[in-house]
């Protein structure tokens, strides 16, 4: 036996007559009214639709092309550093088109494709776009990769190896160092010798830094090794792995990011880079 339908008619008021009511409307008003909308009145609405679908709010065309994030992008706009078609625009909320001309800072810049990639980092090279004392940085390492201009998703420092992405999306840049992300990263930490069971139950606990408390999201052993450990963050405070174990009187000798954000170094040799899949990418999105 089907159940009823909570929604379906009280049987008493089928028969009841809609110009008592004076909420409803005959089909026929109702046709009538549809009909009154001419074909070319009908074109002329479609074709404003088409136009607003081509357009984009500039602050997210800023971010889109690598130059920085929206709220970033805003500040640049009400300062007059943005011209569209030659013009400065200080309007928050401007929607441009594609075809658009964009300075910012007297540099045009271009909605260019987005690029993803995993650089393993090898010791010895600087996370930094340009370096003034001439040292080596990332951006050797992934030179030619290809023709859009691509910058490093946050910092490993100098001696620090593993995992660096690279991209020219902005918006998703900014989203994956900002703390509300809570990103996860994974190191494998040598250090001068063993961490001691005491120290191990005191950083697990959460130890407090200048930075303000810290405490792992995961801390083992590792190679069944007692001066080996693996250790999961997601603050992404510069230097805070140094830190802690600075605090607690350790040296390390390694360290090396193997996870971020879920991408992993898996088959690929230090100083080597590659392209993120299509899943991948589509999992940063949804982080």
């Amino acid at each position: 036996m089907s159940k009823k339908n909570k929604f379906e008619s009280n049987p008493t008021n089928r028969h009841n007559k809609t110009k008592n009511n004076p909420f409803s409307k005959s089909k026929k008003s109702h046709e009538k009214k549809q009909s009154e909308f001419s074909p070319r009145e009908k074109n002329k609405s479609e074709k404003i639709i088409s136009s607003e679908e081509q357009l984009i709010r500039l602050n997210k065309y800023i971010a889109n092309a690598g130059i920085c994030s929206r709220r970033e992008a805003d500040v640049l706009i009400e300062t007059g550093a943005v011209k569209v078609n030659g013009q400065v625009i200080t309007s928050l909320g401007y929607k441009i088109k594609n075809t658009d001309n964009v300075e910012v800072e007297g540099h045009t810049i271009k909605n260019e494709r987005k690029v993803y990639l995993l650089l393993n980092k090898p010791k010895d090279y600087i996370t930094t776009t340009d370096d003034p004392q001439n040292r080596k940085t990332v951006m050797e390492l992934v030179k030619g990769a290809c023709k859009e201009r691509i910058f490093p998703v946050g910092r490993l420092d100098r001696q620090t190896t593993g995992i660096l992405l690279f991209t020219n999306d902005g918006e998703l840049a900014n989203k994956l160092m900002h703390p509300k992300s809570r990103i996860a990263k994974l190191y494998h930490i040598v250090l001068n010798k063993n961490f001691s069971g005491k120290d191990f139950e005191k950083l697990s606990n959460g130890i407090q830094l200048e930075d303000g408390l810290i405490k792992p999201d995961a801390l083992s052993y590792a190679m069944n090794k007692k001066n080996e450990l693996g250790i999961q963050i997601h603050s992404g405070q510069n230097r805070i792995i140094r830190k802690i174990f600075e605090q607690l009187g350790y040296d390390i000798k390694k360290l090396d990011r193997a996870i971020y954000a879920g991408l992993t170094k898996k088959n690929l040799p230090r100083g080597k880079w590659r392209f993120l899949t299509e899943k991948e990418i589509a999992y940063l999105k949804m982080i």
